[in-house]
């Protein structure tokens, strides 16, 4: 996310979806009856390997203790905001069976099989040329399966913020207040407010920002005028398709001869043909950053608590702490420790776990694989993945 242009403040927005009036908002409720959900459920969580396995990726997995995997705690937050028959999963194929099982409620048509990974822009995209065939007014909100949220009151409000932001034409993101100078997130600037009727918090978004260094994300937090980006999208899906055309032409022509082919018998075909031709480009690269610069992309400031759990470091932080020792996912009465401070602990193999003396550790022991590392590495042990497939080691992968 680079670009440093600044749109205009007067740049005009598409219309609003057509069937849709300020007067659905007279009474302060939001009609949220053409808001459909889709959920990206991919990616490998290389980082949080033994746990994650490509068979059984974090998304699939308790990791906060709570009986619920994040798909399933993904899936409870966004019940209150739509229907199970307007809300799509995207996913690859070897985890769709797992999908279905985890979220019984899902019609078997939304969920959206992908042949393989071609990164958000094409994930979201089907989902949007899937959806306007079947509800053309739909306003679609991408919320991320393996994402960690607190506040559900919060998260409601920025969504609905969100929609009715998007009705007007608009790609909306939702800022994630920083808690820390963070160097592994991508930060959004906030324009100038918005003053819409029923988005009151709804701002232009001046510019995306990569990762920056410590001491710029520090910078960026010292003005108050940045928010992490979550990668949470709210578009008409018509405004979405739109823009892949303009900026994505070859991803956008792909799609709609997929989704062209979805509902009917012609699908596996058309997958086998255009699929692996797609290019593989993230939603922000494809979409979000161009139409920034348009002065297309509006951003809700949110309030609520927000973890991508992308390590162990991070995932420690969601587990109740105990006096300074480990923090322990899974069954505490088979972790023994003696002189330890900090660090987690995940006896996931039904054996007991022993550690002394080594404070801020990672233990993650299953059944076919150990880890050992510590909080401040955490985010290396991907290396161990590149490391195992070097070896060919595919039965731990």
């Amino acid at each position: 996310m680079t670009s440093d242009a600044v749109p205009a403040a007067d740049t005009a927005a598409a219309p609003p979806a057509p069937g849709w009036a300020d007067s659905d908002l007279e009474d302060g409720t939001i009609d949220l009856g053409d808001f459909h959900p889709v959920v990206p459920a991919g990616g490998a969580g290389t980082r949080l390997w033994p746990l994650s396995r490509l068979d059984r990726p974090k998304f699939l997995l308790d990791l906060t203790g709570r009986g619920r995997t994040l798909l399933q705690a993904t899936w409870d937050r966004l019940e209150p905001l739509s229907t199970a028959e307007r809300t799509l999963v995207v996913t690859g194929r070897r985890h769709a069976g797992a999908v279905a099982a985890q979220l019984p409620e899902l019609p078997a048509e939304n969920v959206l099989a992908e042949p393989s990974p071609r990164d958000s822009a094409a994930a979201i995209g089907l989902a949007a040329a899937v959806l306007v065939r079947r509800a053309p007014d739909a306003v679609i909100g991408s919320f991320a399966a393996d994402h960690v949220i607190s506040g559900r009151d919060d998260f409601e409000s920025s969504v609905e913020e969100a929609v009715v932001t998007a009705r007007r034409g608009f790609v909306v993101t939702i800022g994630i207040a920083p808690s820390h100078p963070a160097t592994g997130f991508g930060y959004i600037r906030l324009g100038k407010r918005l003053r819409l009727q029923g988005a009151p918090n709804a701002r232009r978004v001046l510019q995306f920002k990569e990762k920056p260094d410590a001491r710029t994300a520090s910078a960026y937090l010292s003005t108050g005028d940045y928010r992490w980006n979550g990668g949470m999208f709210v578009a008409r899906a018509d405004v979405l398709l739109e823009l892949l055309k303009q900026h994505a032409p070859q991803l956008h022509d792909g799609l709609q001869a997929v989704a062209d082919a979805w509902d009917t018998p012609r699908r596996d075909a058309v997958l086998a043909e255009r699929w692996g031709t797609l290019p593989a480009l993230a939603i922000d690269h494809a979409v979000a950053e161009p139409a920034a610069a348009q002065g297309r992309v509006a951003v809700v400031p949110a309030t609520f608590g927000w973890d991508d759990v992308g390590d162990y470091s991070s995932l420690a932080e969601l587990l109740p702490a105990d006096s300074g020792r480990p923090r322990v996912l899974g069954d505490a009465d088979l972790v023994l420790t003696e002189g330890v401070a900090g660090g987690l602990v995940v006896p996931a193999s039904g054996r007991v776990v022993a550690v002394l003396g080594l404070d801020d550790v990672v233990v993650v022991d299953t059944p076919d694989a150990l880890m050992v590392t510590t909080r401040a590495r955490a985010q290396e042990v991907r290396k161990l993945v590149e490391r195992a497939r070097e070896a060919e080691r595919l039965d731990v992968l």
